[in-house]
């Protein structure tokens, strides 16, 4: 192992907020089947990564058990099936810097195989199987559901579960017939970046976020426009009258 894999097992760790008793187990996790074909009797971390989406499936979905007791079996589904969806595990896995930290092989190294969604999702998927493995159920649990936090909070806000991009959405397409746009910036290190969301509708700022990963700014934009169009009634802003707000300039 050279000395940047090893700083970088180390950051990782850190991220995690685990120190490995068996620290060949992070670096098994992080061995994907490209670089065992360019280096002989190299185990890859497709039975860790077996493992971590059985672990993953249940940590997120006994979170949701837990702190949604007022939500039915197929709300409480479609929460967790956006919450362990490749796109949410592969931006969790590139905010701890598992694109960094991943073994591949040339080819796929070459390829862009660092930045790929499926590679990082089963990155991270393997990785909570090797917290599995080191120190049980509660702790890879906790890890998960703190760092899918954001991910998890977004998809359960607002009524039945819908978040406020999908409730704005279809606000403004109701509303106005078109699609609100989100303007995205971002500030800080990799490791710790902040990102900025402005949500736009006919060239007008109608809500600002920010948060620790895209989508959480984008929804807490989308949030603000919100309220911004309906003063937060969960009715859409649909006067007693039966008129609706006005429209952006």
């Amino acid at each position: 192992m050279t000395a940047t894999e090893s700083s970088q097992l180390t950051h990782l760790s850190a991220r995690l907020l685990h120190d490995f008793a068996d620290p060949a187990l992070l670096t098994l996790a992080l061995t994907h089947r490209s670089f065992c074909a360019e280096h002989d009797n190299t185990e890859s971390n497709e039975r860790l990564e077996l493992l971590g989406d059985a672990v993953v499936g249940l940590a997120v979905t006994d979170h949701l058990f837990h702190s949604l007791p007022d939500r039915d079996e197929g709300t409480l589904a479609k929460i967790r099936s956006s919450v362990v969806s490749e796109p949410a595990l592969a931006e969790v896995a590139q905010q701890i810097g598992l694109g960094d930290a991943v073994l591949l092989g040339r080819g796929e190294m070459l390829s862009g195989g660092r930045s790929k969604p499926s590679i990082l999702a089963d990155a991270f998927e393997a990785v909570v199987g090797a917290l599995y493995v080191d120190a049980g159920f509660e702790t890879a649990a906790a890890t998960v559901v703190r760092l899918l936090g954001p991910h998890i909070e977004a998809a359960t806000v607002g009524p039945g579960g819908h978040d406020y991009k999908t409730r704005l959405q279809e606000l403004t397409a109701r509303r106005f017939e078109r699609t609100p746009t989100y303007v995205l910036t971002s500030s800080g290190p990799d490791h710790g970046k902040r990102f900025h969301a402005t949500v736009v509708i006919d060239h007008e700022a109608l809500g600002t976020g920010v948060g620790t990963s895209k989508k959480r700014a984008e929804q807490e934009a989308a949030r603000a426009a919100w309220d911004a169009l309906t003063g937060g009634d969960n009715d859409g802003g649909v006067t007693r009258s039966g008129g609706s707000a006005p429209r952006p300039r």
